[in-house]
């Protein structure tokens, strides 16, 4: 068994055992290092290596955690939910209470496609925005891993599909870059235009798994118990805002977005847009200190999981066994081009699962895909669908993954949302087979 195969099958075993993610991945990546033939000095190494790639993510997610909490203190979370709940409060029949539930889901695509785009925040918002809407939630008894779907498919198609925030970095900074790095002398050139159109078709297929989610799976209402829930732990959020606070806040967000774009760091973004909301009087300049750890302890899990998990896949490059993997299928797949296209689709998951990111597995596969996606002529929109789509695979429904772990750190304020089982395991069916297979018929028609 190839030691990438054999680590992420340890990793998803212990986490469906209710493991810790972090515990797990270390232990996978032991257990595929030594399979492959590494020391275990070899290993303890490799992985250290790996961990600093993690620990850029990792502070960029504090630094958005704190901008998160500076704008939660200015009030705009508290309103939002406050006038959801009023609004609610006055409708009590079925019908109306089943409008409030596309409400909420129409309202969680929208803050989180903004998120990634015009308020870059990313996954900082939900931990944020999500706890207090929780009794809403359970009023209506709507299932959270439809919420979950939800959220994870708001966060992923933009960057997906649109150049603009964390789109401009996977889009063009990685996708096409990588391409044509690897097409590099080989006759494949790709333009950052072309990067949107390929990955449109992949897209619906998250659409369509969306759609299933919340039309059939999750349709059904769910029991939980009503908690009070609350993510401040001192300091009270402005009640009301006047205008020249309200400017102030689309400043700040407006400030943070335009630092992301031109420096493509997401620490200086979101360090500008921390700063400009303290310096305004939106809260006290004495509980800066205090807003900034509260936000860096909110997004401390996930910062650790993140480098955890670039240790791991420092552990599985250094094994190796991503071009065996690679070679050892290309050998199942003889002259035929649908069945090249299906079985880097499936590499691409498994690789991403483990790395728990498609931003960092593109780098990795498009070196080995885009000279075999030549040799069986694919053309350069097909190239593109095939490595961003194998980028993609996983990222929804790796427990290491952002797309999960966010969705759950808002979720599961009350303890009442499963990671693996309501995060992991519903994005992983909804959205991973509607993408391989939209994945594969965009690699036969363009």
């Amino acid at each position: 068994m190839n030691a990438i195969v054999l680590a992420i099958l340890v990793m998803v075993a212990l986490c469906l055992a209710r493991v810790s993610v972090v515990f797990s991945l270390v232990v996978a990546a032991l257990i595929g290092g030594l399979w492959a033939g590494m020391s275990v000095e070899q290993v303890i190494g490799a992985f250290n290596d790996g961990l600093g790639g993690g620990a850029t993510v990792a502070l960029a997610y504090a630094t958005l955690g704190a901008f998160a909490v500076a704008l939660s203190r200015t009030g705009i979370t508290d309103l939002v939910a406050n006038k959801a709940l009023g609004w609610v409060g006055t409708r009590r029949e079925p019908g109306q209470l089943g409008g409030v539930k596309w409400l909420i889901f129409g309202a969680l695509i929208i803050v989180g496609a903004a998120s990634g785009t015009v308020v870059p925040v990313h996954i900082a918002f939900i931990p944020i925005l999500v706890p207090p809407l929780l009794g809403l939630m359970s009023m209506l008894k709507l299932d959270r891993r439809a919420v979950a779907c939800v959220i994870t498919f708001s966060i992923t198609i933009m960057y997906m599909t649109t150049p603009v925030g964390f789109g401009t970095i996977f889009l063009n900074d990685i996708l096409t870059n990588s391409v044509n790095q690897a097409g590099d002398g080989l006759g494949m050139h790709v333009t950052p235009g072309m990067a949107p159109k390929a990955m449109l078709l992949p897209a619906l297929g998250m659409v369509l798994g969306l759609g299933v989610a919340v039309l059939f799976s999750y349709r059904r209402p769910r029991d939980y118990q009503h908690q009070q829930v609350t993510v401040k732990e001192q300091g009270t959020p402005q009640t009301r805002l006047s205008r020249k606070q309200l400017l102030m806040i689309i400043a700040a967000i407006v400030g943070a977005l335009v630092v992301q774009l031109s420096t493509g760091s997401m620490v200086l973004g979101g360090l500008l847009g921390f700063a400009l909301l303290s310096m305004n009087g939106l809260f006290k300049w004495k509980d800066q200190d205090d807003v900034f750890t509260q936000g860096m302890r909110l997004m401390a899990l996930i910062g650790f999981i993140m480098i955890a998990a670039s240790g791991f896949a420092g552990v599985m490059k250094a094994s190796g066994a991503i071009p065996e993997l690679v070679a050892g299928s290309g050998e199942l797949i003889g002259n035929s081009p649908p069945l090249a296209a299906l079985v880097m689709l499936l590499v691409g998951l498994f690789i991403t699962m483990g790395i728990g990111s498609s931003f960092s597995t593109i780098p990795i596969i498009a070196a080995i895909y885009v000279p075999l996606a030549i040799s069986f002529g694919f053309s350069p929109l097909a190239t593109l669908a095939l490595v961003g789509t194998a980028g993609a695979l996983g990222d929804a429904g790796s427990p290491a993954s952002d797309s999960t772990l966010g969705p759950t750190a808002g979720l599961n304020a009350d303890g009442q949302h499963d990671h693996i089982r309501d995060s992991v395991i519903p994005t992983f069916i909804h959205y991973n087979i509607p993408l391989v297979i939209f994945g594969w018929i965009a690699a036969q028609v363009l």
